[in-house]
């Protein structure tokens, strides 16, 4: 069957080739059905819209001649990358996308081909892009046009939960990553509460073991004393969990070893390395887990955290596409849970999670330092901490700001223990000002007053943001350009 499209540039008709078992004009495209569809563009698309599955994953665009080059083996593949591909027969040699799928023409107009159910992943070639989902049949949404128009018009068919402005945060990840203690944090609360911030988010570090979420020794007083504190200076208070990780030395691993993900002979799926260890998940199609994760949420809300960062969600959607059913189910049951509370979904699988969190990391972390070239050239992994893998692929999911609130990590604005330039600072600082998510590790004490005098005009006032290309922004008075990221 084919179907047209009003070509713009052109002035004219497109006509597109497609193999599906339905098609029907909706608002800014088509709606197809079918487990698998095939669309034929009457020209080579010159780039496919890569789009990753999860947070840390690479979300760009790439040059469909050039397919991806993994250097790890498959079963030692990083899982911030998609497992669904590890069972496809494309794998290595070709590029897909989590969800969807887009061919940029010569004349720069796109054609793209989005699914509106989970379990789905789109091929990407210089001639067609194939869509396919894991199980079943499902929808899918077609348009073609200028690159903003089409993404907006597939955003409008995606679940969507906003809660007004996102809230000015202050987490201790990048100032202190695991390092933390009760008396280390009271300080930076005396420091921070002096600012314009609306969170104090505790990070990892808090916490005995992963499993085991109870407070260590080096909270003395426990962490309601501690969301108290937070509280008696205006603030919310913020906790960080992994709710579906363990490690081999979790005593939760050895406790309910039966609520382990397994694969098909018994062994436990492997769910990424991280802190020095393997990392294993908890099943999230298993009722006790999930009424032991709803147990730790309302543990959290009842010491007076009522702003979570949940991490490392992609563990629950294992061991790949058909995982994003059970892991939306589990979420909703985390949801329900939390009540008001803010959550913050952080490594989450990107689609399954909308409509669900208030806000959403949609990129990797960032760093004090640029980029990391060990892992990402020699290693072929964009997904690694550093702020030009941050930046690139939050840019290339701005398009979800109706849907959900878009999380660009942190920004700095410290020159101590800091390799970035002032410039590549100014990056991340505007990507705050784009998004509206704005938050910092740095302490106050560790800046200088020039640094503590723009931290604090970052946090009281937005300047206007005005798109002036697809890479191009003006924040305020100056003009932005991200196209270094590509």
């Amino acid at each position: 069957m084919r179907l047209e499209f009003s070509d713009p540039l052109q002035g004219s008709r497109l006509e597109v080739a497609i193999l599906a078992p339905s098609a029907e004009p909706v608002s800014g495209g088509y709606l197809l059905k079918g487990r698998e569809v095939r669309v034929f563009p009457p020209f080579r698309g010159s780039q496919f819209f890569r789009h990753g599955w999860q947070s840390w994953s690479l979300a760009s665009w790439v040059d469909p001649r050039e397919p991806p080059r993994p250097l790890f083996p498959k079963e030692r593949r990083p899982q911030a990358d998609d497992p669904f591909l590890l069972e496809a027969a494309d794998w290595g040699k070709a590029w897909w996308g989590s969800g969807l799928g887009a061919l940029r023409s010569p004349r720069g107009q796109v054609l793209l081909l989005g699914a509106l159910d989970l379990g789905a992943r789109v091929l990407g070639r210089e001639e067609a892009l194939l869509g396919r989902y894991a199980l079943g049949e499902g929808r899918w949404f077609l348009a073609y046009g200028p690159e903003e128009e089409v993404f907006a018009a597939y955003a409008r068919y995606l679940p969507h939960r906003l809660s007004g402005r996102p809230p000015r945060v202050w987490c201790s990840w990048y100032s202190f990553y695991t390092k933390i203690s009760e008396a280390l944090l009271l300080q930076a609360l005396d420091e921070v509460a002096a600012f314009p911030f609306e969170v104090f988010q505790v990070d990892d570090g808090w916490q005995k073991a992963l499993g085991d979420w109870e407070p260590n020794d080096r909270f003395p007083r426990g962490m309601a004393f501690l969301a108290d504190r937070i509280r008696e200076k205006g603030l919310r208070a913020g906790l960080w969990l992994a709710p579906f990780l363990v490690t081999q030395d979790s005593p939760l691993r050895h406790s309910r070893p039966e609520w382990l993900l397994r694969d098909g002979e018994g062994r436990p799926v492997p769910a990424g390395f991280n802190w020095g260890k393997p990392l294993y998940a908890l099943d999230s199609g298993n009722e006790e887990v999930l009424d032991y994760v709803a147990s730790l949420v309302r543990k959290a809300r009842e010491w007076g955290y009522d702003y979570l960062k949940l991490d490392f969600l992609y563990a629950a959607a294992l061991p790949g596409a058909e995982g994003e059913g059970r892991y939306r189910r589990a979420m909703e049951r985390v949801r329900e849970e939390a009540g008001e509370a803010y959550l913050l979904f952080c490594g989450a699988p990107i689609l399954a999670s909308l409509g669900l969190a208030d806000g959403l990391r949609v990129g990797p972390d960032v760093a004090p330092y640029w980029d990391n070239e060990d892992r990402s050239f020699w290693l072929q992994d964009p997904t690694g901490p550093g702020l030009r893998n941050a930046l690139r692929t939050t840019l290339h999911r701005l398009w979800l700001w109706e849907n959900v609130q878009v999380d660009p990590d942190v920004a700095f604005f410290r020159s101590r223990f800091s390799l970035l330039f002032p410039e590549e600072m100014r990056l991340q600082e505007a990507m705050g000002e784009i998004t509206g998510f704005k938050a910092t590790s740095d302490p106050p004490s560790w800046l200088s007053p020039e640094e503590r005098e723009r931290l604090w005009a970052f946090l009281s006032r937005d300047k206007e943001v005005k798109p002036l290309g697809p890479y191009r922004y003006q924040v305020g008075e100056e003009v932005l350009d991200y196209a270094i990221l590509l």
